[in-house]
């Protein structure tokens, strides 16, 4: 009875740990904040303690907030979630008016202001390429993003969808969401999605396995028959906060 009673505790646990990892938006915004200097412990607590709450109460779905390895004392990026871009400026609007969220701004910002600058991607579900389940958590993340040669959109979701995902989990790397940006009219969308691994050290090894497997390298060639796809490829390690979603 006791075994039995334990092992419902872990499912049960298991479940929620897949529910809390669940992603229910479909268009998304992504935004790194860069701070005043001796700023990021007062943006941290005010997202801990404030912000998180605010979001979730117009409908503002926490997807992942992660510190820069390299200036982790200037940027979080922090990933949220809306139904459409339409609801998007809604619910930010209703959020940005709160009297609530704007008593806690004042407040955290008594000693003066924390962000210094704010830049955002939109993004919206790459196709085919968000099917398998959440991995376990990750001690270090990469965002990778893919500037594509022009109507070459299609050609990068395909290889992923067909081959780079599960050689990225043959090597130990764990796959994350996949997005496309969402560009003005005319401009190339690119591809940005997150790996992970316990540490940089594993993380490192096991995209070097893949660059090098044979594999690889013949799927990358046989994709690219008709022309190159990726013009350049933009690469920042991250860590995950304690609170956030995506760990």
């Amino acid at each position: 009875m006791r075994i039995f009673f334990f092992l419902l505790l872990f499912f049960a646990s298991s479940f929620l740990l897949n529910a809390q990892q669940t992603i229910t938006s479909s268009y998304f915004e992504m935004r790194t904040y860069t701070v005043h200097e001796g700023k990021m412990p007062d943006l941290i607590q005010r997202f801990q303690n404030h912000t998180r709450t605010l979001f979730a109460k117009h409908g503002i779905e926490s997807v992942a907030y992660f510190l820069s390895e390299t200036q982790p004392e200037q940027q979080l990026t922090f990933i949220l979630g809306y139904p459409s871009a339409a609801e998007r400026d809604i619910r930010w609007g209703n959020f940005a008016n709160d009297p609530e969220w704007k008593a806690v701004a004042k407040a955290s910002e008594a000693n003066g202001p924390i962000v210094q600058k704010v830049d955002q991607v939109f993004m919206v579900w790459a196709k085919g390429l968000n099917a398998a389940k959440s991995p376990r958590p990750s001690g270090v993340f990469q965002l990778r993003t893919y500037h594509l040669l022009p109507g070459r959109l299609d050609a990068i979701q395909a290889r992923f969808r067909d081959h780079t995902q599960a050689l990225f989990e043959k090597q130990g790397l764990s796959n994350y969401p996949y997005w496309i940006t969402v560009e003005k009219e005319g401009v190339q969308s690119k591809l940005v999605y997150f790996i992970g691994h316990q540490n940089k050290e594993e993380f490192n090894a096991a995209f070097g396995r893949f660059v090098a497997d044979p594999e690889w390298i013949k799927v990358r060639d046989a994709s690219e028959v008709s022309g190159k796809i990726v013009e350049k490829i933009d690469s920042h390690f991250y860590t995950a906060l304690p609170f956030s979603p995506m760990k």
